[in-house]
């Protein structure tokens, strides 16, 4: 568990850190805690009004460091960041986007040595 929220905790740490790499665990372990807090946050909207404000207000809040954690993994499998725009391709380019999140580091290449995290 304490993986997970150290992730968590890095990735909005480097909100704006779209240089670098990340390692696909720390990615992962980042996307597993904002779904989680995501879902309770629907479920808790659907109770009170109150809590649709503040799920939206978290996506928003979390926009940046998602795209900049998403970067970073990109980079560390030898991708640009640039690459998360292929999700403006209907269906299939959220497929491509999540198949390339998934390999692991690919060692030293053009964007550094290796994951930071």
């Amino acid at each position: 568990m304490d993986q997970f929220v150290a992730a968590y905790q890095t990735a909005l740490r480097r909100y704006t850190a779209f240089e670098g790499r990340t390692s696909v665990g720390g990615f992962w372990r980042f996307v597993a805690v904002n779904v989680a807090i995501t879902i309770v946050l629907n479920i808790l909207a659907g109770i009170a009004d109150l809590f649709g404000i503040v799920a939206i207000l978290y996506a928003l809040a979390l926009l940046i460091p998602g795209l900049a954690a998403a970067s970073r993994r990109l980079r560390d499998t030898g991708r640009s960041g640039w690459f998360q725009l292929i999700v403006l391709i209907p269906l299939i380019g959220w497929i491509i986007l999540i198949v390339w999140l998934i390999p692991p580091s690919d060692g030293p290449n053009e964007y550094g040595q290796g994951p930071e995290d």
